[in-house]
């Protein structure tokens, strides 16, 4: 069962199917092949706010762009030099109560990712893909996927396919507020552990792939 998507935000999202690119919802009757152009983002069935796609199929003719693997910027000056905290923008958590160090980074990233794709003509709505790789914090057994999803939704899958409402999301422990970034993009996405990042301090890494909108 599937459901259709423009960029407008035309959304059936209790089936399981968007198309970015002008398809119709006469279609949408079963999984089919992409136009040249298209863009197809196979949605969870029945979730009008899912976080992630199944998987996205892309026509020959889309321009795609890819990332390199973005990590945090160092911009706390107050936190050692190559520790986790070096790593975080205290401006971005101002006011929350119960960020994690992983979801202080997150945010960083994801902003260093939009100011990326913007740098390249393209907007956040625009991913279709994303890979995310996380370290397990000092002292911690394992990654922080948590806190790494919160942060995720701050800037993405955060607009409701069926009502187009803008969700409030949490910010740690804090009571949930409008999203930094408004974004109904669902990235077909990976998170993944791994024992090391490049650089000494980092827990997160993230590279994405964006598809350019066609233009008419």
């Amino acid at each position: 069962m599937t459901t259709t998507r423009t960029r407008s935000l035309t959304a059936l999202a209790a089936t399981g199917l968007l198309v970015v690119g002008g398809a119709t919802l006469a279609e949408a009757g079963g999984w089919w092949q992409p136009r040249p152009t298209q863009v197809r983002v196979m949605l969870p069935e029945g979730n009008s706010n899912p976080a992630i796609s199944n998987g996205v199929a892309m026509g020959g003719q889309v321009a795609t762009y890819a990332s390199s693997g973005l990590g945090p910027t160092a911009l706390n000056p107050s936190a050692p030099a190559g520790s986790p905290e070096r790593y975080t923008d205290p401006s971005l958590t101002e006011g929350a109560q119960g960020v994690t160090i992983t979801e202080a980074q997150a945010l960083v990233v994801l902003r260093n990712i939009v100011n990326n794709l913007e740098a390249a003509g393209l907007r956040p709505e625009d991913v279709v893909t994303m890979k995310c790789y996380l370290m397990a914090p000092p002292g911690a057994e394992t990654a922080d996927y948590a806190g790494w999803n919160r942060a995720y939704r701050q800037y993405f899958a955060n607009i409701d396919l069926a009502t187009e409402a803008v969700i409030p999301v949490p910010m740690g422990t804090s009571t949930p507020k409008p999203p930094l970034v408004a974004n109904d993009a669902r990235p077909a996405r990976a998170t993944m552990e791994v024992a090391s990042l490049a650089v000494p301090g980092w827990l997160v890494e993230v590279e994405v792939t964006a598809a350019y909108p066609t233009r008419r």
